[in-house]
């Protein structure tokens, strides 16, 4: 099987990567393209038998299952483009949130998919969120299950919770690594440790959660419990937390959700469904 991939930014970049070094596909069987050519230039330099293509036509021909990895408002051109080499037994795969596996089926006649991935995939870990248009091939959906279970935790989803899943599984980690700096910066401002120290600590403190949770030892609720002695001092700071952190992640999820909206009522001429 034959794989495009169109845009090699930062999220067609680690796609690309995990996907090859989770063993799901071979270097040899990818084309990949990008408006500037020295992004996807740059993969082929770790991946020698990469083959870089001119545009997303050449990538589009010669490819059977075709990841389109660009921003929101420049799907629908992409397509439109490369349209006459998507044949009914090919599929395009989105991995922008703002367009639905609906709207896309009413731009091609091919099998439609939505894998919305994660950075942790990088390190083939996390999770992918995959939608399925109506008039998906059975077997491009086996394919693809398959395909990103090698690099993560695949899930599937309705597109009525697409924007807070994709907020935890992909917006996440760059939250809680923000969370994680502040603390850091915090230690460093009314404590003696110096930061070089402080973050070595917390980022081998987060690893060593994020294994007692994988490996079941503890989930959320109960780590807190086995930590938070009664009395204790890890329970006053807890009430800080509890008390200063008020409604923050709910305004994150209202912050999200209103600049989703936008991002569709942006796209969505492009995509008019047909009655």
């Amino acid at each position: 099987m034959k794989i495009g991939i169109i845009g090699t930014g930062n999220m067609g970049r680690i796609l690309t990567e995990a996907l090859i070094d989770g063993k799901a596909i071979s270097p040899s069987s990818i084309s990949i393209t990008n408006r500037t050519l020295k992004k996807a230039i740059d993969i082929k330099e770790n991946y020698q038998e990469i083959n870089i293509e001119e545009n997303g036509k050449d990538v589009a021909e010669k490819s059977s299952l075709i990841f389109i990895c660009v921003k929101p408002h420049d799907v629908h051109r992409v397509i439109k483009d490369i349209s006459p080499f998507l044949t009914k037994e090919k599929c395009i795969v989105s991995i922008t949130s703002p367009i639905s596996v609906e709207q896309l089926e009413n731009i091609t006649s091919c099998s439609v998919a939505r894998v919305i991935p994660s950075i942790t995939n990088r390190a083939l870990s996390g999770v992918s969120l995959l939608s399925f248009g109506a008039n998906c091939d059975h077997e491009w959906k086996t394919i693809l299950k398959e395909m990103f279970n090698q690099i993560s935790t695949t899930v599937e989803i309705n597109e009525n919770i697409t924007r807070v899943a994709s907020d935890i599984v992909s917006c996440g980690p760059a939250f809680f690594s923000y969370l994680t700096q502040r603390f850091i910066l915090a230690a460093v401002k009314e404590t003696k440790i110096d930061q070089e120290t402080a973050t070595v600590l917390a980022e081998n403190m987060l690893i060593g959660m994020g294994d007692l949770m994988k490996k079941g030892f503890y989930t959320l609720p109960t780590l807190q419990d086995k930590v938070c002695v009664k009395g204790g001092i890890t329970g006053e700071g807890i009430k800080v937390l509890e008390s200063e952190l008020g409604d923050v992640f709910e305004h994150v999820f209202q912050a999200t959700h209103a600049k989703f909206e936008e991002d569709i009522n942006q796209v969505k001429e492009h995509y008019i469904i047909r009655t």
